[in-house]
């Protein structure tokens, strides 16, 4: 299922948050940062984060019966060096044991169909390049747009950025959101 987030999620929300950057980028960034994270000061992070819902920022949850939240989205108006684009997704983590299950896929395609309901019409995404994942952007329609090296926990990290120049052509039937048979 995948649904809105709530304050209530924030837990879970920061449980995918921290397995998945601890199983992603092992070896990519400094194991200091991996290590010094924490799931309740994450967690404090999330709630706070989704108690303010300011502008037309959005997080999206992807939950399991029985497991909870198994990975997460969130989205808004696109950062300096958006590139022309006019949203931008922030994050998309699913947790390791899931990845395949199509969780990824709802969860932009849920962003995606909020995005354009509130009016944009592309986004941008900015995934370190030596991320494994990156790839699934590739899949789900967008083109690589740049590139750039920036300095991130004491160490230059190469990142890669992914753009949908359309995002209600990507959530057409024959877009590569939707699922084919």
């Amino acid at each position: 299922m995948i649904r809105l987030a709530t304050q209530h999620d924030a837990a879970g929300i920061a449980r995918v948050h921290v397995e998945t950057w601890r199983d992603t980028y092992a070896g990519i960034i400094p194991d200091h940062a991996l290590l010094a994270m924490d799931v309740r000061r994450e967690a404090a992070r999330q709630r706070h984060a989704l108690g303010l819902r300011r502008g037309d920022g959005l997080t999206f949850v992807a939950e399991q019966p029985r497991l909870g939240i198994v990975g997460y989205a969130e989205a808004g108006r696109a950062r300096p060096a958006g590139f022309g684009f006019e949203a931008e997704l922030y994050t998309l983590y699913v947790l390791p044991g899931h990845q395949g299950e199509g969780h990824g896929r709802s969860l932009l395609g849920a962003v995606f169909a909020r995005l354009v309901r509130l009016g944009y019409r592309s986004a941008i995404v900015w995934v370190l390049a030596e991320n494994p994942a990156r790839f699934f952007y590739n899949a789900m329609g967008a083109a690589r747009v740049a590139h750039r090296t920036e300095r991130l926990f004491g160490a230059d990290l190469a990142q890669e950025a992914f753009g949908w120049a359309d995002l209600e052509g990507a959530l057409q039937p024959t877009g590569r959101l939707i699922r084919r048979s």
